[in-house]
């Protein structure tokens, strides 16, 4: 780049805003990898980095993707058109996904483990765990997981935005006679994504189990009669921006209300779904949810990382955390019970000003008089 021809509006001078804030997610997950930061602190700078991606679909892709149906125009100075930054915006963000679950596969939970922290698979289950584990399923889980089977009177459910759900193959007949059906199982937004093992079944002083794992290893008993071919958890990203015009509306608040129903279920902006869902499964929720092959993206885990921040709260070890701000009063406050007796010494008169024929004096500094003097 040639500083002699370059002008000041030169796009190549200007970094775009959307890739200069997924940069700023980037340098919150090098948090994550830090090792001078507690262990469950640098867990906390995974789901911050994850929650922020959520919020940069949900409002700057979002966007982006509605400029790109109206055909707009760059407006930037760095004049990149909507269509190249989100063709820019998906190769980061695909390689940050993949860094983010690289960290936690292969850095975070082999560190907590060796911290007695550990997130157990199905395959680690022992027969205790497994019995516990049945019975959470069928009391906490079972009476409020309500299948849907997709045929002709049973179309494609809505998804909530950045809910749980699960897409399930089946073999068989169900109560209604249908042959080898796909279902999608919806999971409540109230039910905790980290189910800790009590202490009277666990090896350890803190396990726990993903709901999702739960789900996988009982979804058997969710399609009585029918066989389970496969189960794969997916989530979808939704456009979540409000748009409210406050004068070409009456009622304000009914108008707010209305949007904040509605941003649920807007155009879907991004879909994750398991690494090990099959392509065909893939197309069917593309398809449904009208989405192209840059907006799935594969995780290898939980497809919403941001709800593992509730795990730093459930552990007692101060150590693998930052230390507790503790807020303290000045001394002054605490000797004197009147506030207003403490403060009238810093309210003192005013500071003298001493006149002269051209200048004024100011707490010992000097300045020429003006015509307001």
């Amino acid at each position: 780049m040639d500083a002699k021809t370059l002008q000041i509006g030169d796009p190549r001078l200007y970094i775009n805003r959307e890739l200069s804030l997924l940069e700023f997610n980037r340098r919150v997950l090098e948090q994550a990898k830090d090792p001078t930061n507690p262990l469950l602190e640098r867990l906390r700078f995974l789901c911050i980095a994850s929650s922020n991606l959520d919020e940069f679909f949900e409002i700057r892709v979002a966007g982006l993707k509605q400029q790109v149906v109206f055909t707009s125009t760059p407006n930037g100075p760095d004049q990149m058109s909507p269509a190249e930054q989100l063709r820019s915006i998906g190769q980061v963000v695909h390689a940050l996904v993949a860094e983010q679950y690289q960290i936690l596969n292969d850095v975070l939970i082999p560190e907590l483990a060796g911290e007695e922290i550990r997130f157990l698979k199905r395959s680690e289950w022992n027969t205790r765990q497994k019995t516990w584990i049945r019975g959470f399923f069928n009391r906490e889980l079972l009476p409020v997981l309500s299948p849907i089977g997709l045929d002709p009177s049973h179309p494609f459910p809505r998804i909530l935005n950045k809910s749980l759900n699960f897409l399930v193959s089946l073999e068989g007949t169900d109560a209604f006679g249908r042959n080898g059906v796909i279902a999608i199982v919806q999971t409540p937004r109230a039910l905790a994504r980290i189910i800790n093992i009590p202490e009277t079944y666990a090896r350890g002083p803190f396990e726990f189990v993903f709901l999702s794992s739960i789900i996988h290893a009982h979804v058997d008993d969710i399609f009585p009669g029918m066989q389970v071919t496969g189960c794969y958890q997916f989530r979808v990203t939704r456009n979540s921006d409000l748009f409210v015009d406050d004068e070409a509306v009456e009622d304000l608040l009914h108008a707010l209300e209305g949007e904040l129903h509605q941003r649920r279920f807007g155009d879907a902006v991004r879909l994750e779904v398991a690494s090990d869902c099959p392509a065909d499964m893939v197309d069917l929720l593309k398809r449904e949810f009208d989405l192209a092959e840059e907006d799935i993206y594969s995780c290898d885990g939980p497809v919403n990382l941001t709800r593992l921040m509730a795990v730093p709260d459930l552990i007692e070890r101060p150590d693998l955390k930052f230390p507790t701000f503790v807020p303290s009063s000045p001394a002054r406050i605490t000797r004197n019970t009147d506030l207003f007796e403490v403060m009238r010494p810093a309210a003192a008169s005013p500071v003298p000003v001493v006149q002269t024929d051209r200048r004024s004096v100011v707490s010992g500094g000097t300045r020429p008089r003006c015509a307001c003097d």
